[in-house]
């Protein structure tokens, strides 16, 4: 299985309902529910009107085109990084799975991939 790095610095923040959601960037993560709107987008391209915010976050997500029959993908790689103390924030989308963690934490959490057998591709630093 192959995991790309992706180049961009993210964040992960709460907004109100009627902020304008940055729609324009190539990377742009909304969840919506009856409690609250969520965004995780690249840090450049956070609205101002940001209710609360987490900035810090690298990303790397599952290559290709997963099918929805596959199962444990997202286990095995949020297992793995859990024991060795490393948290995740993990977004699906249709096609696969994209694992955020703190930026101190990214290449250790890489290592830890690569070394159960993951192969890496992108930007590694």
């Amino acid at each position: 299985m192959i995991l790309e790095v992706l180049p961009q610095n993210f964040t992960v923040c709460k907004l109100k309902k009627d902020t304008h959601l940055p729609f324009e960037t190539d990377f742009c993560f909304i969840g919506k529910t009856d409690r609250e709107c969520s965004l995780v987008c690249p840090t450049e391209a956070v609205p101002k009107d940001t209710l609360s915010r987490e900035d810090g976050w690298r990303c790397f997500r599952v290559e290709g085109t997963l099918d929805f029959s596959l199962v444990g993908i997202l286990s095995d790689i949020s297992s793995r990084l859990a024991e060795a103390g490393i948290p995740i924030f993990a977004v699906s989308t249709f096609d696969t799975d994209y694992i955020l963690t703190k930026k101190q934490q990214f290449l250790p959490a890489l290592d830890i991939l690569r070394a159960a057998g993951y192969q890496l591709k992108g930007d590694l630093s």
